[in-house]
């Protein structure tokens, strides 16, 4: 892949509105269905979802138990690594919080109204 298309890609992501990635998504689910020469009917069957599932996921819509049940059916779950992938953990972060997992987020410091006292 060309580096310059593919932050070209990222941008046009960016720009795009939630609604419209949405519908990208959608058009993307299809066209791996398609690709996989599978009808909507046997994809809902299969993953044990109903027709109109399908028909919602693929206009963009649906819940994202229902993306994961036909992404699994299409056998294309590990594209989720891809979409989302597992953070990694530098050596220097891990030595420094010596191997404890994170609770929380530390937000924006000095946020406190004045007299020194939290909002809440």
């Amino acid at each position: 892949m060309h580096t310059k298309a593919f932050f070209k890609d990222i941008m046009d992501l960016y720009s795009m509105t939630d609604k419209a990635l949405e519908a990208e998504i959608g058009v993307r689910l299809k066209t791996l269905r398609l690709r996989r020469n599978r009808t909507q009917r046997q994809v809902a069957d299969a993953a044990a979802v109903s027709l109109n599932v399908i028909k919602a996921l693929e206009s963009g819509r649906g819940k994202l138990s229902s993306l994961i049940a036909v992404l699994r059916e299409l056998e294309a779950l590990d594209h989720l690594d891809q979409f989302l992938p597992v953070p990694e953990v530098s050596p220097l972060q891990l030595a420094r919080h010596q191997g404890k997992k994170r609770q929380r987020a530390t937000g924006i410091r000095g946020d406190k109204e004045p007299g020194g006292k939290p909002e809440w």
